[in-house]
């Protein structure tokens, strides 16, 4: 089976830049859907940047120009790069991937990295 590690989040100051990774280890055959998703509190989970397929992107309209998606295919990791950051960005930040395993094709998402932005 498959799982997701996150890592980069932390405390930022307004302005600041952050940069978030998940990678996918185990059995892992191919990844088909790489996305970055947030979640304020008291707010709905949200698309933030995602791969719908290899060679397309798409960005919520409330981070484009400041966060960049990019993945190492060879490493089944994806990055977040966030500049400019916003105390509106603060969120927990969860990486999520369909993917094929030995267990047959599933989807998976991270633990989770908080991400505050404040001064």
């Amino acid at each position: 089976q498959a799982r997701l590690v996150e890592s980069g989040g932390g405390l930022v100051q307004p302005g600041g830049s952050l940069r978030l990774s998940c990678t996918a280890s185990g059995s892992v055959f191919e990844i088909y859907y790489m996305g970055w998703y947030r979640q304020a509190p008291g707010k709905q989970r949200e698309l933030v940047a995602a791969f719908p397929t290899d060679n397309t992107t798409n960005y919520a309209d409330s981070v484009k120009g400041r966060f960049t998606i990019s993945r190492d295919s060879a490493k089944n990791t994806m990055y977040l790069q966030m500049n400019s950051l916003t105390p509106e960005d603060t969120a927990v930040y969860y990486c999520n991937f369909g993917l094929s395993s030995n267990f047959g094709f599933d989807d998976y998402w991270g633990q989770g990295t908080q991400v505050t932005v404040s001064s």
